[in-house]
């Protein structure tokens, strides 16, 4: 989980979503499982630092603490001011690297710790057609459901390895499993440079489905002249 979906949560929590943010993060939790578990252990983990750190007193020494730890591994002061429900929650995965807090209890790699969208840049190419373009937005701002019919609708006139890659992602995301892997298994077999990314995201697909082994199966494929490849040997020891 990263500090951007930290603030997600937080946002929806303090009811501070716009109506179409906050439609799209409830239809998210209805469909994606995994999402809707990463946001029940953030309210669980939000309960416990509220508890543990209700007296301003064990607050304030948290965040003389948390200065300290910030002072000796990474050089720099870190300025602690307000300390938001997430903000902790930060400072609590970020403590847990040095064994000094817990946070999550699950021992396998999950999706989102790998999930590492790349924007995508149509427009940078000169004139594009405008659907295309709304399509872009709509991603680039991760309103994927959005995206995945602009995306169709512009597949049906531009058959391109590029597009069809960030309609593989934008299904994935939206976790429509069986579209994603059809398009990634296309470029798969292709000789695109989207070739080795599409295996990639076919591994990030089993492992978002809780296929450990899948995903194994397909990182092992992936070689080793992809420009990710440290995040292939990463995921791969974490699923020895």
């Amino acid at each position: 989980m990263n500090e951007e979906r930290y603030i997600l949560f937080d946002q929806y929590l303090q009811d501070e979503l716009n109506a179409d943010a906050k439609t799209d993060f409830e239809k998210q939790l209805s469909q994606d499982a995994e999402f809707a578990s990463q946001f029940e252990t953030f309210k669980n983990v939000q309960v416990q630092l509220n508890t543990k750190f209700g007296i301003e007193q064990e607050r304030q020494a948290f965040k003389e603490n948390l200065t300290q730890i910030s002072e000796k591994h990474f050089g720099e002061k870190v300025k602690v001011i307000g300390l938001k429900p997430w903000y902790l929650a930060v400072a609590a995965s970020v403590a847990v690297l040095f064994g000094l807090f817990f946070f999550n209890y699950n021992q396998n790699p999950v999706f989102a710790d790998y999930n590492n969208p790349e924007q995508a840049s149509f427009t940078e190419r000169g004139t594009i057609d405008e659907t295309l373009k709304e399509a872009e937005t709509a991603y680039n701002r991760k309103r994927y459901n959005t995206a995945i019919p602009l995306f169709e609708k512009v597949l049906q006139k531009q058959n391109t390895a590029e597009i069809q890659f960030f309609y593989g992602v934008s299904l994935l995301e939206e976790s429509h499993y069986l579209k994603a892997e059809a398009v990634f298994n296309k470029l798969k077999e292709g000789t695109s440079v989207y070739k080795e990314k599409a295996i990639w995201y076919l591994a990030l697909s089993k492992l978002k489905q809780k296929d450990y082994e899948g995903s194994k199966k397909i990182l092992e494929t992936i070689s080793e002249d992809y420009e990710d490849y440290d995040q292939v040997e990463e995921l791969l020891h974490q699923l020895d």
